[in-house]
C-alpha cells in the first residue's frame, strides 16, 4: 500500500506444494503448528501460536475477506509464473509452497497493488497499472544512492470478481490512483491519488461516486485504514519542512518517484477533520493497523535501528502514548493485518525463510 514488493538489502534500508489440509470449524487456522513455537520469538508474547502460510518470493499486503474465510495478497512469485506482483487468493485455512500456486485473480498482465475485499465477500477492489501495458512497468533505480518507490502514473483502481473478472474501474484520472481500503461499515473506499498534483487521500462511495480529498499539506499521505467502526483513518505521511527538503520531493515526484525513509502515523477523522500527528519517532514509520479495540495501532518501523534495518512490528495507543514493540525479528516485519473478529494477525516477514531474501506471510493467534 504502496503496499509494494517487498525488497530486503542487507546493509541498506529496506523499503518493496500441496495445500495442507487444516482443521474445519471457527478456529480453522488457530491451532499451532509443529513450526509454531520455533517461529515466535521468546520476547514475542502477543503471540499464541504463528503459522507460515507462504515459502518464496515477496508475498505482502494480505487482507481478509469480511467473513475472515478468505485472503487476498500481492506476491511476485517467480515460480507461480509471474514477474511482478499480481494478486493471489486462499482461504484463511491453506499454506503454499512453490510446487502449487494458490489462484490468481488480477489480469496477470502490467503490476499490481493495494488489493482489498469488498463487504459481499464476492469482489476485491485492487491497483493496476494493465491499461498503461501488458508488462511489468520498470523498476527505478536508486536516485543519487537514496532509496525509492515508484509512483507509477498508470495505475487505476478497479472491480473484480473471485474469478478475476474486472467488473468496473472506479478511477479514470491521469496520475496515480492506488492504495484503496474499505471501510469496515462497508460504506467507502479510501485511497491515495495524485490528481491534485501531490499525493494526497481520497473517499469515495463504493461504486466511485462521491469523491473527496481529506488531506491537503505537502507530501505523501498513503497506507490508510478505517477504524474498526469507520469512523477514524490512521495513515502515512512525509512532511518535508525545509525548502530543500521540499524542492527534493517535488523533484522526485515529477520523475513519479518519493522517497520514503522519514515517515510518521498521522490519524484523523473520516472526513479529514481533526487531523493529528500520531507519532515522532523519525526513521520510517509506516504500514499502520487499527487493533481491535480501535484505541491502538499497529504499524512497522525501523526507528531503533541504525542501519535501516531492521523493521519490527510496535503498537502504540491512538493517543501517541504507551508504545510496545510486538516482534523481534532481526531483518524485516510489515503489513500487520487484524482478521475481522480481532483473533488472527497476518503479516509480513523475513523469519524462516532460509537466509534467502523471500517475504512470506504469517498468522498468528492474537492475545493482548
Amino acid at each position: 500500500m504502496k503496499r509494494l514488493t517487498v525488497v530486503l538489502i542487507l546493509g541498506v534500508l529496506i523499503l518493496s506444494c500441496k495445500n495442507e489440509e487444516k482443521e474445519s470449524g471457527n478456529d480453522a487456522y488457530s491451532g499451532a503448528t509443529d513450526m509454531s513455537e520455533s517461529l515466535i520469538y521468546p520476547e514475542e508474547k502477543n503471540f499464541k501460536s504463528l503459522r507460515q502460510v507462504t515459502y518464496g518470493g515477496d508475498n505482502a499486503e494480505a487482507y481478509w475477506s469480511f467473513d475472515d474465510k478468505q485472503i487476498i495478497f500481492q506476491s511476485n512469485n517467480q515460480k507461480w509464473g509471474v514477474n511482478c506482483d499480481q494478486m493471489f487468493l486462499m482461504n484463511a485455512d491453506e499454506t503454499f509452497t512453490d510446487s502449487i500456486a494458490p489462484p490468481m485473480i488480477s489480469t496477470g498482465k502490467g503490476r499490481t497493488t493495494c488489493s482489498y475485499f469488498l463487504p459481499d465477500n464476492k469482489h476485491i477492489i485492487y491497483a493496476s497499472t494493465h491499461l498503461g501495458g501488458d508488462d511489468c512497468p520498470e523498476v527505478p533505480e536508486k536516485e543519487n544512492g537514496k532509496y525509492i518507490w515508484p509512483i507509477y502514473d498508470s495505475y487505476d483502481i478497479f472491480v473484480a470478481d473471485l474469478e478475476g473478472n474486472i467488473v468496473k474501474q472506479l478511477t479514470h484520472e491521469d496520475g496515480y490512483d492506488a492504495e484503496p481500503t474499505v471501510s469496515p461499515k462497508g460504506d467507502k473506499i479510501v485511497f491515495t491519488s495524485t490528481r491534485s498534483g501531490d499525493l494526497e487521500l481520497y473517499t469515495m462511495n463504493l461504486d466511485g461516486t462521491d469523491v473527496k480529498q481529506i488531506t491537503n499539506e505537502l507530501g505523501y499521505d498513503g497506507g490508510a485504514f478505517f477504524s474498526p467502526d469507520g469512523s477514524k483513518i490512521i495513515f502515512r505521511a512525509s512532511r518535508p519542512k525545509t525548502e530543500q527538503d521540499q524542492k527534493e520531493y517535488k523533484e522526485l515526484l515529477a520523475k513519479g518517484l518519493v522517497e520514503p525513509s522519514d515517515m510518521e502515523l498521522f490519524i484523523c477523522n473520516a472526513d479529514g477533520s481533526g487531523m493529528r500527528q500520531l507519532t515522532h519517532l523519525g526513521k520510517a514509520n509506516w504500514s499502520p493497523f487499527f487493533h481491535p479495540s480501535g484505541e491502538k495501532i499497529l504499524f512497522s518501523s525501523n526507528f531503533e535501528s541504525d542501519l535501516g534495518f531492521p523493521f519490527n512490528l510496535y503498537m502504540i495507543d491512538i493517543d501517541g502514548k504507551n508504545i510496545k514493540r510486538i516482534t523481534h525479528g532481526k531483518t524485516f516485519e510489515a503489513f500487520p493485518v487484524f482478521s475481522n473478529d480481532g483473533k488472527y494477525l497476518i503479516f509480513s516477514s523475513n523469519r524462516n525463510n532460509g537466509g534467502t531474501r523471500d517475504t512470506n506471510l504469517f498468522i498468528a493467534e492474537w492475545q493482548d
